[in-house]
């Protein structure tokens, strides 16, 4: 890995442990450029703008953050400017997460849900972050969504470790 692309994966680490184990809006927003933007793709939450990123992340995104929340590092891309993060997301839905599951209350359920995170720096500086995740699954593991429904819940997770795991379980 070039210095550069060494430089941009301290920043994402920084900016992630701002997020999930120091829990302080302004340390992630630190690492971020004066007009950053945030997209969770599949529920549309984020903000643009530091100053309403700050909000959605002091408001929204870390109190609303389960005690027990994990990331499991699968792969990581690292370019000239971008950095591609694929992983699974560990926890138990204790609380609301509107970030996450807008409007549906705490379900006690443990969700295991992979992601991908698209994350674009102008120079050392995050300047966009694209989350991306399957809904379908975690409302599935939530219980919102039965059996009839080609959806694999957290078994999504399973070929992902281990490419030897069960595949086309949905395949009559």
């Amino acid at each position: 890995m070039s210095e550069q692309e060494e430089r941009l994966v301290t920043v994402w680490e920084t900016h992630t442990a701002a997020e999930f184990e120091l829990k302080d809006a302004d340390a992630a927003i630190a690492t971020m450029t004066d007009n950053p933007v945030l997209i969770h793709v599949p529920v549309n939450t984020g903000a643009t703008g530091k100053e309403p990123l700050r909000n959605f992340y002091r408001d929204i995104f870390i109190p609303q953050m389960p005690a027990d929340v994990s990331l499991e590092l699968l792969t990581r891309t690292v370019g000239k400017h971008r950095v591609i993060d694929e992983f699974i997301l560990h926890l138990t839905h204790s609380l609301r997460m509107d970030w996450f599951a807008p409007g549906i209350e705490a379900t006690g359920r443990k969700l295991s849900v992979p992601h991908v995170a698209v994350i674009d720096f102008d120079g050392d500086k995050i300047s966009s972050e694209h989350i991306y995740w399957d809904q379908a699954s975690v409302l599935k593991q939530m219980g919102f969504l039965d059996n009839q429904l080609p959806i694999i819940g957290k078994s999504q997770c399973e070929r992902l470790l281990n490419a030897n795991a069960p595949a086309n379980e949905l395949i009559p």
